[in-house]
Protein backbone atom coordinates (compact mmCIF):
# COMPACT_ATOMS: atom_id res chain seq x y z
CA UNK A 1 0.00 0.00 0.00
CA UNK A 2 2.97 2.33 0.75
CA UNK A 3 4.45 1.64 -2.55
CA UNK A 4 1.32 2.09 -4.45
CA UNK A 5 0.45 5.71 -2.77
CA UNK A 6 3.89 6.59 -3.20
CA UNK A 7 4.23 5.61 -6.89
CA UNK A 8 0.56 7.05 -7.30
CA UNK A 9 1.27 10.80 -5.33
CA UNK A 10 4.95 10.74 -7.71
CA UNK A 11 2.90 10.20 -11.32
CA UNK A 12 0.39 13.25 -10.06
CA UNK A 13 3.50 15.57 -8.81
CA UNK A 14 5.66 15.07 -12.08
CA UNK A 15 2.73 15.00 -14.63
CA UNK A 16 1.31 18.61 -13.28
CA UNK A 17 4.24 20.66 -11.44
CA UNK A 18 2.49 21.33 -8.65
CA UNK A 19 3.21 19.38 -5.37
CA UNK A 20 0.95 21.06 -2.94
CA UNK A 21 -1.67 20.95 -5.13
CA UNK A 22 -1.50 17.59 -6.34
CA UNK A 23 -0.38 15.66 -3.34
CA UNK A 24 -3.75 16.58 -1.40
CA UNK A 25 -5.48 14.99 -4.84
CA UNK A 26 -3.44 12.17 -4.98
CA UNK A 27 -4.41 10.63 -1.37
CA UNK A 28 -7.88 9.90 -2.80
CA UNK A 29 -6.33 9.26 -6.53
CA UNK A 30 -6.99 5.09 -7.41
CA UNK A 31 -4.66 2.75 -8.82
CA UNK A 32 -4.37 -0.94 -8.53
CA UNK A 33 -0.68 -1.94 -8.74
CA UNK A 34 2.32 -0.65 -7.36
CA UNK A 35 6.05 -0.51 -8.26
CA UNK A 36 7.70 -3.71 -10.30
CA UNK A 37 9.35 -5.82 -7.69
CA UNK A 38 13.83 -5.36 -8.47
CA UNK A 39 15.03 -6.26 -10.81
CA UNK A 40 11.86 -7.05 -12.81
CA UNK A 41 10.62 -4.35 -15.67
CA UNK A 42 6.95 -3.31 -16.11
CA UNK A 43 5.54 -1.70 -19.19
CA UNK A 44 4.70 2.31 -18.47
CA UNK A 45 0.94 3.30 -17.21
CA UNK A 46 0.84 7.56 -17.09
CA UNK A 47 -1.95 9.33 -16.70
CA UNK A 48 -4.03 11.28 -19.85
CA UNK A 49 -3.78 15.43 -19.19
CA UNK A 50 -7.05 17.05 -20.97
CA UNK A 51 -7.41 21.04 -20.76
CA UNK A 52 -11.21 22.03 -20.97
CA UNK A 53 -11.72 24.11 -24.56
CA UNK A 54 -13.58 26.44 -23.05
CA UNK A 55 -12.99 27.13 -19.56
CA UNK A 56 -9.08 26.23 -19.51
CA UNK A 57 -9.29 23.89 -16.55
CA UNK A 58 -7.00 20.97 -16.67
CA UNK A 59 -7.91 17.33 -15.45
CA UNK A 60 -5.99 14.28 -15.11
CA UNK A 61 -6.67 11.13 -15.73
CA UNK A 62 -5.22 8.34 -14.01
CA UNK A 63 -5.20 5.09 -15.60
CA UNK A 64 -7.36 2.50 -13.43
CA UNK A 65 -5.10 -0.36 -14.58
CA UNK A 66 -7.96 -2.75 -15.72
CA UNK A 67 -7.99 -0.96 -19.31
CA UNK A 68 -9.68 2.51 -18.51
CA UNK A 69 -9.46 6.03 -16.57
CA UNK A 70 -10.62 6.63 -13.25
CA UNK A 71 -12.82 9.52 -13.34
CA UNK A 72 -10.96 12.96 -14.23
CA UNK A 73 -9.06 15.29 -11.37
CA UNK A 74 -8.87 18.88 -12.02
CA UNK A 75 -5.77 20.37 -10.85
CA UNK A 76 -4.67 23.71 -9.58
CA UNK A 77 -1.91 24.46 -12.40
CA UNK A 78 -3.23 24.83 -16.09
CA UNK A 79 -1.88 23.68 -19.15
CA UNK A 80 -2.33 26.93 -20.78
CA UNK A 81 1.03 27.53 -22.02
CA UNK A 82 1.54 24.13 -22.84
CA UNK A 83 2.40 22.87 -26.70
CA UNK A 84 2.67 19.13 -25.22
CA UNK A 85 3.85 17.24 -22.32
CA UNK A 86 5.84 13.86 -22.12
CA UNK A 87 6.10 11.46 -19.87
CA UNK A 88 9.11 8.78 -19.38
CA UNK A 89 9.83 5.83 -17.22
CA UNK A 90 13.31 5.72 -17.08
CA UNK A 91 13.76 3.04 -14.37
CA UNK A 92 11.26 0.63 -16.30
CA UNK A 93 8.88 0.14 -13.22
CA UNK A 94 5.67 1.11 -14.87
CA UNK A 95 5.13 4.49 -12.86
CA UNK A 96 6.18 8.11 -14.25
CA UNK A 97 9.94 8.97 -13.22
CA UNK A 98 9.76 12.69 -15.16
CA UNK A 99 8.22 14.68 -17.65
CA UNK A 100 9.28 17.44 -20.02
CA UNK A 101 7.06 20.17 -20.52
CA UNK A 102 6.89 21.76 -23.78
CA UNK A 103 5.79 25.24 -24.08
CA UNK A 104 4.27 27.59 -26.17
CA UNK A 105 6.99 29.88 -26.36
CA UNK A 106 9.30 26.82 -27.42
CA UNK A 107 11.07 26.48 -23.73
CA UNK A 108 11.51 23.11 -22.76
CA UNK A 109 11.85 22.20 -18.95
CA UNK A 110 11.80 18.65 -17.32
CA UNK A 111 10.21 18.10 -13.89
CA UNK A 112 10.60 15.20 -11.67
CA UNK A 113 10.09 14.04 -7.67
CA UNK A 114 13.00 12.25 -5.82
CA UNK A 115 12.54 9.72 -3.76
CA UNK A 116 11.66 11.90 -0.55
CA UNK A 117 8.78 13.46 -3.15
CA UNK A 118 10.09 16.80 -3.36
CA UNK A 119 9.43 18.58 -6.77
CA UNK A 120 12.22 19.48 -8.89
CA UNK A 121 12.23 21.49 -12.31
CA UNK A 122 14.67 22.81 -15.09
CA UNK A 123 14.69 24.27 -18.10
CA UNK A 124 16.23 21.87 -20.94
CA UNK A 125 17.03 24.58 -23.83
CA UNK A 126 14.56 27.16 -25.70
CA UNK A 127 13.82 26.97 -29.79
CA UNK A 128 11.90 23.80 -29.42
CA UNK A 129 8.82 25.56 -31.37
CA UNK A 130 10.65 24.68 -34.00
CA UNK A 131 8.82 21.36 -33.79
CA UNK A 132 5.09 20.29 -34.58
CA UNK A 133 5.04 17.38 -32.33
CA UNK A 134 7.42 15.50 -30.16
CA UNK A 135 7.03 12.20 -28.58
CA UNK A 136 8.98 9.57 -26.41
CA UNK A 137 8.29 6.14 -27.61
CA UNK A 138 10.88 4.69 -25.08
CA UNK A 139 14.66 4.30 -25.10
CA UNK A 140 15.90 4.41 -28.41
CA UNK A 141 19.53 5.05 -28.20
CA UNK A 142 20.22 1.98 -25.98
CA UNK A 143 20.65 3.45 -22.39
CA UNK A 144 18.49 3.33 -19.82
CA UNK A 145 16.63 6.88 -20.46
CA UNK A 146 13.62 7.20 -22.35
CA UNK A 147 14.80 9.66 -25.68
CA UNK A 148 12.82 12.34 -27.26
CA UNK A 149 12.08 12.84 -30.96
CA UNK A 150 10.61 15.64 -32.53
CA UNK A 151 8.73 16.64 -35.76
CA UNK A 152 9.77 19.96 -37.19
CA UNK A 153 7.61 21.72 -39.99
CA UNK A 154 9.69 20.52 -42.99
CA UNK A 155 8.63 16.95 -42.02
CA UNK A 156 11.77 15.92 -40.28
CA UNK A 157 12.23 13.73 -37.63
CA UNK A 158 14.86 14.55 -35.05
CA UNK A 159 16.04 11.74 -32.35
CA UNK A 160 17.19 13.62 -28.56
CA UNK A 161 19.12 11.35 -26.84
CA UNK A 162 18.46 11.61 -22.88
CA UNK A 163 20.67 11.97 -20.01
CA UNK A 164 20.23 10.56 -16.38
CA UNK A 165 18.75 14.39 -15.28
CA UNK A 166 16.69 14.98 -18.39
CA UNK A 167 18.95 16.82 -20.19
CA UNK A 168 19.34 15.94 -23.84
CA UNK A 169 22.03 15.80 -26.76
CA UNK A 170 21.83 17.40 -29.71
CA UNK A 171 19.53 16.33 -31.68
CA UNK A 172 20.15 13.88 -34.88
CA UNK A 173 18.24 13.44 -37.99
CA UNK A 174 16.01 10.90 -38.69
CA UNK A 175 14.87 10.92 -41.83
CA UNK A 176 12.48 13.45 -44.00
CA UNK A 177 8.85 12.13 -44.85
CA UNK A 178 7.47 12.28 -41.47
CA UNK A 179 5.34 15.56 -42.79
CA UNK A 180 2.91 12.90 -44.40
CA UNK A 181 1.68 12.00 -41.56
CA UNK A 182 -1.45 13.89 -39.10
CA UNK A 183 -0.34 12.03 -35.80
CA UNK A 184 2.19 10.64 -34.05
CA UNK A 185 1.94 7.99 -31.41
CA UNK A 186 4.00 5.47 -29.73
CA UNK A 187 5.12 4.78 -26.06
CA UNK A 188 6.65 0.55 -25.62
CA UNK A 189 7.11 -2.03 -27.72
CA UNK A 190 4.28 -3.05 -29.85
CA UNK A 191 5.94 -5.71 -31.51
CA UNK A 192 6.83 -8.05 -29.07
CA UNK A 193 10.65 -7.45 -29.83
CA UNK A 194 11.42 -5.41 -26.68
CA UNK A 195 11.93 -2.28 -28.97
CA UNK A 196 10.11 0.70 -28.63
CA UNK A 197 7.49 1.27 -31.68
CA UNK A 198 5.96 4.46 -33.66
CA UNK A 199 2.65 4.32 -35.31
CA UNK A 200 1.78 7.26 -37.44
CA UNK A 201 -1.59 8.06 -39.22
CA UNK A 202 -1.35 9.86 -42.66
CA UNK A 203 -3.87 11.99 -44.80
CA UNK A 204 -5.61 9.54 -45.94
CA UNK A 205 -6.02 8.04 -42.85
CA UNK A 206 -4.17 4.68 -43.30
CA UNK A 207 -1.99 3.49 -40.07
CA UNK A 208 1.29 2.81 -40.76
CA UNK A 209 4.03 0.64 -38.16
CA UNK A 210 7.49 2.10 -37.85
CA UNK A 211 8.95 -0.66 -35.65
CA UNK A 212 12.04 0.45 -33.17
CA UNK A 213 15.86 -1.20 -34.92
CA UNK A 214 17.52 -0.56 -31.78
CA UNK A 215 20.14 1.30 -33.92
CA UNK A 216 20.19 4.74 -32.76
CA UNK A 217 21.72 5.86 -36.19
CA UNK A 218 18.39 4.75 -38.00
CA UNK A 219 15.77 4.01 -34.93
CA UNK A 220 12.72 3.03 -36.88
CA UNK A 221 12.61 0.53 -39.92
CA UNK A 222 10.82 1.40 -43.57
CA UNK A 223 6.89 1.47 -42.55
CA UNK A 224 4.42 -1.19 -42.66
CA UNK A 225 0.98 -0.54 -43.39
CA UNK A 226 -1.56 -1.71 -40.12
CA UNK A 227 -5.43 -0.54 -41.65
CA UNK A 228 -7.29 2.14 -42.97
CA UNK A 229 -10.23 4.03 -41.63
CA UNK A 230 -8.42 6.03 -39.08
CA UNK A 231 -9.70 9.06 -40.14
CA UNK A 232 -12.89 8.27 -38.30
CA UNK A 233 -10.49 9.74 -34.94
CA UNK A 234 -9.51 13.38 -33.93
CA UNK A 235 -6.60 12.22 -31.46
CA UNK A 236 -4.82 9.34 -31.54
CA UNK A 237 -2.10 8.91 -28.16
CA UNK A 238 -0.78 6.82 -25.95
CA UNK A 239 -0.23 6.21 -22.58
CA UNK A 240 1.25 3.08 -22.18
CA UNK A 241 -0.14 -0.02 -20.74
CA UNK A 242 -3.71 0.89 -20.20
CA UNK A 243 -4.92 -2.84 -19.63
CA UNK A 244 -2.29 -4.20 -17.40
CA UNK A 245 -1.53 -6.73 -19.55
CA UNK A 246 2.36 -5.69 -19.92
CA UNK A 247 1.82 -4.40 -23.21
CA UNK A 248 1.53 -1.01 -24.51
CA UNK A 249 -1.92 0.21 -26.00
CA UNK A 250 -3.64 3.24 -28.50
CA UNK A 251 -6.35 4.91 -27.12
CA UNK A 252 -8.29 6.77 -30.19
CA UNK A 253 -11.09 9.57 -29.77
CA UNK A 254 -14.08 10.26 -32.19
CA UNK A 255 -15.09 13.95 -33.08
CA UNK A 256 -18.40 13.60 -30.93
CA UNK A 257 -16.03 12.58 -27.68
CA UNK A 258 -16.17 8.65 -27.85
CA UNK A 259 -12.63 7.23 -26.22
CA UNK A 260 -11.49 3.55 -27.24
CA UNK A 261 -8.26 1.49 -26.09
CA UNK A 262 -7.04 -0.51 -28.87
CA UNK A 263 -4.74 -2.97 -26.67
CA UNK A 264 -1.53 -4.35 -27.66
CA UNK A 265 -0.98 -7.59 -28.54
CA UNK A 266 2.78 -7.94 -28.61
CA UNK A 267 2.78 -9.57 -31.54
CA UNK A 268 4.29 -9.14 -35.00
CA UNK A 269 1.15 -9.71 -37.41
CA UNK A 270 -1.35 -7.98 -35.72
CA UNK A 271 -0.52 -5.28 -33.52
CA UNK A 272 -3.85 -4.15 -31.90
CA UNK A 273 -6.53 -6.19 -31.01
CA UNK A 274 -10.40 -4.75 -31.62
CA UNK A 275 -11.20 -1.46 -30.07
CA UNK A 276 -13.30 -1.22 -26.69
CA UNK A 277 -15.14 2.20 -25.90
CA UNK A 278 -13.74 3.01 -22.87
CA UNK A 279 -15.56 6.67 -22.15
CA UNK A 280 -17.29 9.50 -23.60
CA UNK A 281 -17.79 12.95 -23.30
CA UNK A 282 -14.03 13.52 -24.29
CA UNK A 283 -14.98 16.42 -27.36
CA UNK A 284 -14.47 19.09 -24.39
CA UNK A 285 -10.80 18.64 -24.16
CA UNK A 286 -7.55 19.43 -25.70
CA UNK A 287 -5.81 16.21 -25.10
CA UNK A 288 -2.01 15.96 -24.20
Amino acid sequence: MIDRRRNTLRGVLVATATALALALTAQNAAATGGAAPAGETRTPSFSMKGVHRQTAEPYLYFTDRAGGFAPGRHVAVGYGTFADSVDVDNDRDGWSDGTWNLYKDGTLDYSWIDDRLAYHSKQVGTGWDTYTEVLSPGNLGGAREADLVGRDGDGVLWLHLARPDGTLTARHRVGGGWGRYTQLAGQGDLTGDGRPDVVARDGSGVLWLHRGTGDRAQPFAPRTRVGGGWNAYDRLLSVGDLDADGTPDLIARTPDGVLLRYSGTGTDAEIFAEPVVIGRGYHVYDLL
